[in-house]
């Protein structure tokens, strides 16, 4: 009897070790915190919960690096009821607070996570606006996890970078990539590959966003002004160059 009892207490710890937390590595930098994950064909799907029907995500098994057990949450982040995350209404009023142009900041969002409020990088940086555990305390945010706090606090950085550098959104996006001193030390954009690559792919997203935009504008007649819609000061040509 008492083996028996063994076995099934060996069991149960079998199966809680299977689903516990993890970290999925990927090759281009990023992370993701999952409960647990199994393979699909060429994909990898990563559960976001342990519940049988959670959401989850597909990732080329090809672009993980590998695994590693997930450190416990803060309390404050597992004690929060779970709700769906509406991206786009949390971008519109960040926009409308900051008067950054939503599509650029949604630009960045993408760029820096993926749309994954749950990403964290290999240096720590967190949520879908990736933010360094000093810079978020800096800006008052105290959960990176949560999306709305985090687009907030990454929004009013972006706006300071910005405005620091006159609404040069390369050199903005630069500074947000690599920080401020790097940019005063080069005059510009630093000579960081991973830095270049980061402002082209925000800047081509931007730019195809915004050109997508004038087509549909062209198709019907538009009569009287374009609404009104928070933007950055930009260029007189309009969409932002890939360029320095």
């Amino acid at each position: 009897m008492r083996k028996f009892l063994q076995l099934g207490l060996l069991g149960l710890l079998m199966a809680s070790q299977t689903y516990a937390a993890e970290i999925a590595n990927l090759r281009n930098g990023f992370s993701i915190r999952h409960e647990r994950h199994e393979v699909v064909g060429d994909t990898t799907r990563l559960y976001m919960s342990a519940e049988p029907r959670s959401g989850y995500v597909d990732v080329p098994s090809a672009q993980i690096e590998n695994f590693e057990p997930a450190p416990p949450e803060p309390q404050a982040i597992t004690s929060r009821r779970q709700t769906p995350v509406d991206l786009s209404t949390i971008v519109s009023e960040a926009s409308t607070r900051s008067q950054v142009d939503a599509d650029f900041i949604a630009s960045v969002i993408r760029a820096e996570s993926g749309n994954n409020p749950r990403a964290i990088s290999r240096k720590g940086a967190q949520g879908l606006m990736q933010l360094m555990p000093g810079t978020a305390s800096k800006l008052g945010v105290k959960n990176s996890f949560d999306p709305a706090e985090n687009v907030d606090g990454g929004v009013r950085y972006l706006r300071e970078l910005l405005l620091l550098y006159n609404n040069d959104m390369i050199k903005a996006l630069a500074a947000y990539n690599a920080g401020p001193q790097r940019v005063q030390q080069y005059k510009g954009v630093p000579p960081y590959h991973e830095t270049h690559a980061y402002v082209a792919r925000v800047i081509n997203d931007y730019n195809r966003k915004k050109l997508a935009q004038r087509k549909r504008q062209r198709r019907p007649a538009v009569q009287g002004g374009a609404a009104g819609k928070p933007e950055i000061a930009q260029s007189a040509a309009g969409p932002a160059g890939g360029t320095e």
